[in-house]
C-alpha cells in the first residue's frame, strides 16, 4: 500500500532540501512515481500550489513532473506553465506498438510523438523514459525505440532495463516460462551502446537503471537490476575503448592506459573486471588516472 503525497509533504520535503543547503538555482522540485497529469485535477493543483510557493520564494530552478504520453493536452500544458512547471517527462517505454500492446501500456507510439511535439511547442524541457527488455521486445526493437527517440530530439532520456517483480503480470509470464527478461550482464553492453548514441546526439542520459530499493531487491524475480548499473555500462564502454587502442599492438610489451582521474574506478571496472578482461586477452596493462582527459578518452603508452 502507498499513501498519496499531500501539500504538507511537499512543504516538508522542500524545507528539508533548503536546510541541507542545496544549490537552489540548479535544483528542481519534482513529482515522480505516477502519472502526474492523470491524477484528479484539484489534487494536482494543490500539489503544484505548494511547490510554486517555494519556487517563487526561494528561486528554485523549476518544477519537473512525469506523466503518460496520452495524458497531455494543450489545456494541461497551459495549467502546468501557469504553475511554474519547466520540465515534463513521458513514460514512453517503447516506440513499437506491438510491445506497448503486449505490456498493456494503454498508449501508442504516435501518442508519444504528438505529446512530445506539444510539450516542445509550449517551451518545456522534454524528457523521455524508455525501457529495455520488455515482454515481446528484443534488443533490435529496443534499438528501434532509441532511434525513434533520437528523431524526437528530447532534452533528456532515462533508460530503465526491465526488472520483473513477483505478483505482477510480467512475473506471472516469467513463472510460466512465456517471458524471460534479459539479465544485467546481458543488458549492460546494449545499454552502453544507447548511452553513447544519446550523448553523441547531445541528449543527456539522466538515469540509467533503477534506484536501489527494498521493493526492487526484495521482490525481484528476474530482469536487469544492479545497484550500480550505469557504472557497469560505463565500464563496458571503457573496455571497448581500451581494446580499440590496443588492437594490433605487441602483446609482449607492457602498457599504461591513461583515463580521466575522475573515471579511474569506472575504467578499471567493478571488482577490476576490465583489468582482468585485458589480461585474459593477453595484454599486460596498468590503468592510471591523468589530468585533462575527457570522459571515455583513453591513451595507451608503452610502459
Amino acid at each position: 500500500q502507498t499513501v498519496s503525497a499531500t501539500p504538507k509533504d511537499v512543504e516538508e520535503a522542500v524545507k528539508t532540501a533548503i536546510e541541507y543547503k542545496v544549490e537552489l538555482k540548479n535544483t528542481e522540485i519534482a513529482f515522480f512515481g505516477g502519472s502526474f497529469t492523470a491524477i484528479e485535477r484539484e489534487y494536482m493543483l494543490s500539489l503544484l500550489t505548494a511547490a510554486k510557493h517555494f519556487l517563487d520564494t526561494y528561486k528554485f530552478k523549476g518544477i519537473r513532473v512525469s506523466t503518460r504520453p496520452d495524458c497531455i493536452t494543450e489545456d494541461i500544458l497551459l495549467t502546468l506553465k501557469n504553475y511554474g512547471v519547466t520540465a515534463i517527462e513521458l513514460g514512453t517505454q517503447s516506440m513499437c506498438d506491438d510491445v506497448l500492446l503486449a505490456n498493456r501500456r494503454g498508449h501508442s507510439a504516435d501518442d508519444v510523438r504528438k505529446a512530445s511535439k506539444l510539450i516542445k511547442e509550449y517551451g518545456f524541457e522534454l524528457g523521455l523514459q524508455m525501457m529495455t527488455g520488455l515482454y515481446k521486445s528484443d534488443f533490435e526493437k529496443d534499438m528501434q525505440t532509441a532511434l525513434e527517440i533520437i528523431k524526437i530530439k528530447p532534452d533528456t532520456v532515462r533508460i530503465y532495463p526491465t526488472v520483473v517483480l513477483k505478483n505482477t503480470h510480467l512475473g506471472f509470464l516469467q513463472e510460466k516460462g512465456e517471458y524471460i527478461a534479459p539479465t544485467a550482464e546481458e543488458t549492460a553492453p546494449f545499454c552502453a551502446k544507447l548511452l553513447e548514441m544519446f550523448e553523441k546526439e547531445n541528449i543527456k542520459v539522466i538515469k540509467l537503471g533503477l534506484h536501489s530499493s527494498e521493493t526492487v531487491e526484495g521482490d525481484m524475480i528476474g530482469g536487469a537490476y544492479h545497484p550500480a548499473f550505469r557504472e557497469l555500462c560505463e565500464g563496458y564502454i571503457y573496455l571497448q575503448k581500451m581494446l580499440e587502442k590496443l588492437k594490433g599492438k605487441d602483446k609482449k610489451q607492457s602498457y599504461v592506459i591513461f583515463v580521466s582521474k575522475k573515471a579511474l574506478s569506472k575504467a578499471k571496472g567493478q571488482q577490476k573486471r576490465n583489468e582482468k578482461a585485458l589480461k585474459s586477452q593477453g595484454f599486460c596493462c596498468i590503468i592510471k588516472g591523468k589530468e585533462n582527459l575527457q570522459n571515455f578518452e583513453v591513451e595507451v603508452v608503452i610502459e
